[in-house]
């Protein structure tokens, strides 16, 4: 069965302030946002597809929030743990290392499931996948009869070396499923050695996949009733799979939002001529940065809440700095900016329900915001309130209203240029070669000012950069992934890893055709994850060829230029194999920007910039044409965000509808001319 293209196709990303949506339909875009409903997410998905008029049939592609704030919140189902004989503890334990070093009473995160939800049970699998001990089935159903007893809703099975031999999580899952338990294997969920990892990541799943399933089972219902639908839900490593596989694997949706606006950012930035770009999605509570170098950089070393998540996710790094993010001064006298916010509810001083000053009041105050066209004007803002807020925290600090708030958006500058550094020069990627892409509600605003601090010289805005996660939910495809863990020598056998790689293709194939994906639309490509012996991490490297020496090679140089040094004659070896398998979806075309006169400003107004109040055009963005230039300072309004041209840099238009910004001062001339593209 061939994957539909869908009359409408609709883009969903609910965010912690608002859910913004991109309809696809007659090959027209609109985009739409709604304020997010925390307590209840469908409310507000539905809610816009009424505003929308949206009706079947229809593909949607949904990025949740729901089991990232079961896991943030602690509000998960009430999991338990089964383990082998001895190893309950290892939730508990974790990983003996500070990491808080100079802490003098370091703390560790507290793990998913307690102590008194950890069960064990005699057996036990050697590191060959030999059976040491069998399992029993007397002591296993006993066990289980606890498990039920203490009201465990979803059980994590992790058995030591379970990976090397999946038959008695498999007997397990099968009995803890007769008695009406939601079961997670760890064999299924991460295959691979490093059995804490393995179990808080399993345990994670566990935590997270009955409230999933439940919402999305309430939300499919809710979709039917409006007429044919497939929903497809956003996985962290930048693919999307059914609601159904969403529901049995829900920590691979724990990025699912942030993993939209990357794929956005690199679908937007190629079509523009930029290959080489730095992601910069601020939101109303957090921003998120990652590198693109051809393609998104994927890891499996991500963690949320400090807990290790091993599957696959883009390699994102977050900051608690957003628009809603709120300031406040220390006990040392500082000015501080986040990682608290105001969130959805109360929201901003400026929104008129919050009293106290976040990053947006600040930006209102010096005008770089404009109350009238806020949302469309949908939301009308109040200088008023977010003036009141902000003179509560100049007095503090002893300054004057708009020293303040300029305080507090520089503050939340460096946080953000920090992020993006942690993505660039700390992994040995020098970022004058890359091109900013500014999106979320409050990237465009922040853009010049991150850009000159990381030390790039153009910046790309996408046409929507307000709804750009919700729009890269649509551009991108199914995406399945495996792995294997087989710890092997790199050595002159390295083809006789082909029977495990056509292990791994074989599942990943019948995956994406269960997804409905045939033949001709289905790409598999190989991976193998390397390091030298002794090392405790190891290097994600694509294989092309199946030569050990060509992999060795690769190897070599991938550590060189991520650590700066490598090591020819150290021995190597393979740690885990992977398959990632891509279903092609009909994603739809970007549309190109209509050709038309230069726009005219809609009005002048006064913004304060480099400390003083200077005169600014604000221009309709609807209205530039193509090739359009604007000189800074310059404020461009739309409905999902506002654009800030700073002094000191130039904007142009270009066929997509995208603004190219680059800096006309400072370091232009120590730049790269066409920093980010292939040119």
């Amino acid at each position: 069965m061939k994957l539909a293209r869908y009359p409408v196709a609709v883009g969903v990303d609910i965010g912690g302030t608002f859910t913004d949506f991109v309809v696809f339909e007659n090959d027209t875009l609109r985009i739409h946002k709604v304020p997010s409903t925390p307590d209840d997410p469908s409310r507000a998905f539905l809610r816009g597809l009424d505003d929308l008029g949206v009706r079947g049939p229809v593909r949607y592609v949904h990025g949740s929030t729901v089991a990232t704030n079961a896991v943030l919140e602690r509000r998960g189902a009430r999991a338990g743990l089964l383990t082998t004989d001895g190893f309950r503890d290892i939730l508990e334990i974790q990983r003996q290392q500070r990491l808080h070093l100079y802490a003098l009473a370091p703390t560790k995160p507290l793990p998913l499931i307690p102590r008194e939800r950890c069960f064990e049970v005699p057996e036990r699998v050697g590191p060959r996948g030999e059976i040491l001990e069998p399992l029993d089935p007397e002591a296993v159903e006993r066990v289980l009869g606890e498990i039920v007893a203490a009201e465990v809703e979803s059980l994590a099975v992790v058995f030591l070396f379970g990976f090397a031999n999946p038959a008695h999580e498999q007997e397990v899952g099968r009995r803890a499923a007769a008695r009406g338990l939601c079961v997670s294997l760890s064999s299924e969920i991460l295959p691979e050695y490093r059995e804490y990892e393995r179990a808080s990541t399993t345990a994670a799943n566990a935590y997270v996949a009955p409230l999933m399933e439940r919402y999305l089972t309430r939300l499919e219902h809710s979709l039917d009733a409006r007429g044919p639908n497939r929903l497809q839900i956003m996985q962290s490593n930048g693919g999307v799979i059914s609601a159904a596989a969403a529901g049995r694997e829900a920590v691979r949706t724990l990025l699912s939002g942030p993993a939209g606006g990357i794929v956005g950012a690199w679908k937007v930035a190629a079509a523009a001529g930029f290959d080489h770009v730095i992601t910069f999605d601020m939101g109303g509570t957090s921003t998120d940065v990652s590198l693109i170098e051809d393609t998104p950089l994927v890891t499996s070393e991500g963690s949320v809440s400090g807990l290790p998540i091993r599957v696959s996710m883009l390699d994102i790094h977050t900051v608690g700095a957003g628009g809603g993010s709120l300031a406040r001064v220390d006990a040392g006298g500082a000015l501080r900016v986040g990682p608290g916010s105001a969130g959805a509810d109360p929201g901003p001083a400026a929104y008129g329900k919050g009293a106290e000053p976040t990053v947006t009041d600040a930006n209102l105050v010096l005008g770089r915001l404009r109350p009238r066209s806020f949302l469309g004007g949908r939301l009308t803002l109040h200088p008023e309130r977010a003036a009141a807020a902000l003179t509560d925290l100049a007095q503090k600090l002893d300054l004057d209203l708009e020293t303040t708030a300029a305080g507090v958006v520089r503050v939340a500058d460096v946080q953000m240029a920090r992020a993006a550094r942690r993505v660039s020069v700390e992994r040995g990627f020098d970022p004058r070669r890359f091109c900013l892409v500014a999106f979320g509600g409050g990237g465009p605003l922040h853009a010049c000012a991150v850009a000159e601090d990381i030390g790039v010289s153009c910046v790309l805005v996408p046409r929507y950069p307000g709804a750009l996660s919700a729009l890269g939910m649509l551009l991108t495809d199914l995406h399945k992934e495996n792995s294997r863990t087989v710890m092997v020598p790199l050595g002159d056998d390295t083809e006789a890893l082909d029977d495990v790689f056509l292990s791994l293709e074989a599942r990943t194939r019948a995956e994406l055709q269960e997804e409905g994906v045939d033949e001709a639309q289905l790409r598999l490509v190989r991976y193998a994850d390397v390091r030298y012996r002794g090392q405790s991490y190891e290097l994600r490297l694509a294989i092309t060829d199946s030569s050990s020496e060509t992999l060795r090679a690769a190897f070599h140089a991938a550590h060189q230029r991520r650590f700066g040094y490598a090591s020819p004659n150290a021995p190597c070896e393979i740690v885990h194999l992977r398959v990632r398998g891509t279903g092609d979806t009909p994603a739809p075309a970007l549309p190109r920007a209509a050709p038309g006169p230069p726009a005219a400003p809609c009005e002048t107004v006064p913004v304060f910039a480099s400390g003083v109040w200077q005169p600014c055009p604000v221009y309709d963005r609807a209205a530039l044409a193509p090739g359009q230039r604007l000189p800074g300072p310059a404020l461009v309004i739309q409905e999902d965000t506002t654009t800030w041209i700073a002094p000191g840099w130039d904007t142009e238009g270009d066929e997509f509808g995208n603004l190219l910004m680059r800096r006309v001062l400072g370091t232009q001339a120590s730049r790269p001319p066409e920093a980010g593209s292939k040119g």
